[in-house]
């Protein structure tokens, strides 16, 4: 007769063996209400645990006051040491058809990147492009890019992780991973690289846009420097031969005209010496 103990309030009861149970295939198997699957769940607390990890990692990187290629370096290293079986991880994007590493952590990816834009295609561009995950288990075997496969074995790489980066727009990618063994990357690297994938996507277009805003920003305070030199030129000359601002404005432009020199290197030249160049 069992004899069980009663459990204790706000406690769940211990899981009771019952009778025996034909096996079930690993991944229909159910456990019995209230019980945990035993066999399951350290792989998952694990994974689950290595993705949050990843995510607080991605979300805690400062994309202010930055270049764009050390951000995307510091995410590919975060990227890398996330995925189990990774040795070496990169970004390939790919704008108006021209495919480029923008950052990598390790030789090895870069390497193997380069072999593939030398051909136009292999995993990594043709992951971005169709936006699938592709794996390659063995390349000593792989017959999808065979002559790729070849020439990057010779590198050291048998195996790899390709995973689309999900950009919208012009702009597409793909996460790509790297190991030299074969079958590196099982099921939970495929699971775990299109999650981290989503992330990087997400701070790869954040840092790509701060980038932009940059440059916008540069520009603009660039135009306006220009702006007030050549103002400052044509006050030299509306003093100096009692121009109009449109005439002084033109004796500039047929300045830098005959001078073959920008505009605003004869307004600085003017400001600077009081020599108007081309004269």
């Amino acid at each position: 007769m069992y004899v069980g103990l009663r459990p204790a309030a706000g406690r769940r009861p211990a899981c009771r063996a019952g009778p025996p149970q034909r096996t079930l295939p690993r991944a229909t198997r159910t456990p019995a209400p209230g019980c945990p699957d035993r066999a399951a769940t350290p792989s998952a607390v694990g994974q689950n645990r290595g993705v949050d990890e990843l995510l607080r990692a991605l979300a805690g990187l400062s994309l202010v006051d930055r270049h764009l290629d050390d951000v995307l370096t510091e995410i590919t290293a975060v990227a890398r040491d996330g995925l189990p079986g990774a040795e070496a991880t990169s970004i390939t994007l790919i704008r108006r058809g021209r495919a480029f590493t923008a950052a990598f952590a390790g030789e090895l990816a870069l390497s193997a990147d380069e072999l593939q834009y030398e051909r136009g295609f292999g995993p990594c561009m043709d992951a971005g492009r169709a936006g699938l995950t592709l794996v390659v288990d063995d390349m000593r075997t792989e017959e999808r890019w065979p002559d790729y496969a070849r020439r990057v074995t010779d590198l050291g790489v048998l195996s790899s992780l390709s995973v689309p980066l999900p950009f919208q727009g012009e702009t597409v990618g793909a996460l790509n991973n790297y190991a030299t063994r074969p079958e590196a990357f099982g099921e939970e690297a495929r699971v775990l690289g299109e999650q981290v994938a989503a992330a990087v996507a997400v701070a790869v277009a954040n840092a790509d846009a701060v980038a932009r805003a940059g440059d916008a920003a540069e520009n603009m305070q660039a135009a306006m420097r220009s702006r007030a030199v050549i103002e400052q030129a044509k006050g030299i000359l509306m003093e100096r031969h009692r121009l109009t601002a449109d005439a002084a404005f033109t004796v500039l432009t047929r300045a830098s005209q005959r001078s073959n020199t920008k505009l605003r290197d004869v307004a600085e030249e003017l400001a600077r010496t009081g020599v108007l160049p081309g004269l």
